[in-house]
C-alpha cells in the first residue's frame, strides 16, 4: 500500500499527460501529493522529504506554465518534473538523509534499523531509484532528440525503470534478511 501511495502522484501525473493539459496534469499531480502528506500527518507519520519535494515540483512547474509559458511542450514538462525528482534524490543523498529512509524506518521494528546493514540497504535501495530516475529522463529525453522514435517507447522505459525500481525495493530488505539473518542480540552495539 505504501509503494502505491509514494507513486499514486507520478502515475497520475503519466496518466494525465496523455489525456489532458500540462497544467493540469501538474497541479492535479501536486494535489495528489499533498492529499499523500495529508494521508500520513493523519497516521502520525512523518512529512516526507519525497512528497513535499514533489509538491513544489509540480506546483512551481505548473505556476511557471500558467504564468511565463503555456507552449511548453510536453517532453520538457516531463523531463523537468523527472529532473527535479531525481534532484529531491540526489539532495537526500547529500544530507545523509536518504528519502527512502523515511519510509524504511515507518516499516521496521526499532531492532532491525539498528542492524548494521539497514542503512547499506536504504543507501543501496535509493541509488537504484536514482538509476531509475536517470533512465526516466534518458526516456523522455530520447523522442526530443530521436523523433522518430514511437510515443510509447519513452513510456516504455519509465514504467520498466519505475517498476524494476520498485521491485528491487520489495525483494533486497528480503534478500539481505535471508542471507544475513537477525543478529545475535549482542551483536549490536550497545547491547549485552
Amino acid at each position: 500500500m505504501t509503494i502505491f501511495l509514494i507513486l499514486a502522484p507520478f502515475g497520475s501525473f503519466a496518466l494525465l499527460m496523455l489525456l489532458t493539459s500540462a497544467e493540469i496534469s501538474l497541479f492535479v499531480a501536486a494535489a495528489i501529493c499533498l492529499a499523500v502528506i495529508g494521508v500520513d500527518v493523519y497516521r502520525g507519520r512523518s512529512v516526507k522529504i519525497l512528497g513535499a519535494g514533489s509538491v513544489v515540483v509540480f506546483a512551481a512547474l505548473g505556476a511557471y506554465i500558467s504564468l511565463v509559458d503555456p507552449n511548453l511542450s510536453h517532453s520538457a514538462v516531463k523531463l523537468t518534473v523527472d529532473v527535479g525528482v531525481l534532484a529531491i534524490s540526489l539532495v537526500s543523498l547529500i544530507i545523509r538523509k536518504p528519502f527512502v529512509l523515511q519510509y524504511a524506518l515507518e516499516e521496521v521494528d526499532a531492532e532491525t534499523a539498528k542492524q548494521p546493514g539497514f542503512l547499506k540497504t536504504v543507501y543501496l535501495i535509493t541509488w537504484a531509484w536514482n538509476a531509475a530516475f536517470v533512465l526516466m529522463i534518458i526516456g523522455n529525453v530520447l523522442p526530443i532528440y530521436v523523433p522518430g522514435l514511437p510515443l510509447w517507447s519513452g513510456l516504455a522505459i519509465a514504467f520498466a525503470a519505475r517498476n524494476s525500481a520498485a521491485y528491487f525495493t520489495a525483494w533486497y530488505p528480503q534478500y539481505r534478511k535471508a542471507k544475513h539473518g537477525k543478529p545475535p542480540a549482542n551483536a549490536l552495539p550497545g547491547t549485552n
